[in-house]
């Protein structure tokens, strides 16, 4: 039985928020992948890779898997009208709603995560707050149909994580090993895990990023919302 998986894409996403996901997911058995944006123009990421939309948001058929990925593009998808129109009409009959890194965000934006437990990147995972969810520390969160990743790589053992909750275990476990998929990191991914220095040096770069601008933004959307 087929298993629909839609990808949100849009302008400046972060790949691997959704490659990460998607190259798990497609490894399910029975998963059908379909990615998504306005059009079937290429979209292009945050590192200049560009993506190749299989379906509008029009032409979408009804999914079983929402999954929106996160990337600095984050802010407008979540005054976009449109698309947070069609997020709410397609997790009305989804299965599961889902996101990777600061996707939880346009989830939010569009009143999808309203009392629920919900995860996002560390730098942007409070501000989930300000749209009624309860921001969560953890690589993973599931509460209810809606499962959020962390940061960027987190999407990865999201994905796993989807894959043993739809076919059990013994299916994750053999995917993992097909992808050969055993990190084994130099420690200090998180800013509870990281040295002091490096968190430091990491907040002042995502400073002159905008982080500040964008956190602005999102407040504004928030205040909008509510």
């Amino acid at each position: 039985m087929t298993y629909r998986i839609g990808f949100l894409l849009y302008p400046d996403l972060t790949q691997l928020d959704m490659t990460g996901p998607a190259q798990v997911l497609a490894r399910m058995p029975g998963a059908e992948i379909l990615f998504l944006w306005k059009t079937r123009d290429p979209v292009m990421s945050d590192c200049g890779l560009a993506l190749v939309p299989t379906h509008s948001l029009a032409d979408c058929p009804p999914l079983d898997m929402i999954c929106v990925p996160g990337g600095y593009g984050c802010t407008a998808v979540m005054e976009d009208a449109e698309v947070l129109d069609w997020l709410r009409a397609q997790a009305a009959t989804a299965e599961l709603v889902t996101s990777v890194c600061t996707g939880s965000l346009i989830l939010a934006a569009a009143g999808l995560l309203d009392g629920y437990r919900a995860g996002c990147h560390w730098a942007w995972r409070d501000q989930l707050a300000l749209f009624g969810a309860t921001p969560v520390a953890e690589r993973i969160v599931a509460d209810r149909n809606r499962i959020t990743g962390g940061g960027v790589t987190a999407g990865i053992d999201f994905a796993f994580a989807v894959i043993e909750r739809l076919k059990g275990r013994d299916v994750a476990e053999s995917v993992q090993l097909v992808l050969e998929y055993d990190p084994a990191p130099i420690g200090g991914g998180t800013p509870e895990t990281a040295r002091r220095e490096i968190v430091d040096t990491v907040r002042r770069m995502m400073a002159g990023r905008g982080l500040e601008d964008r956190q602005a933004t999102i407040a504004r959307i928030a205040a909008r919302a509510n």
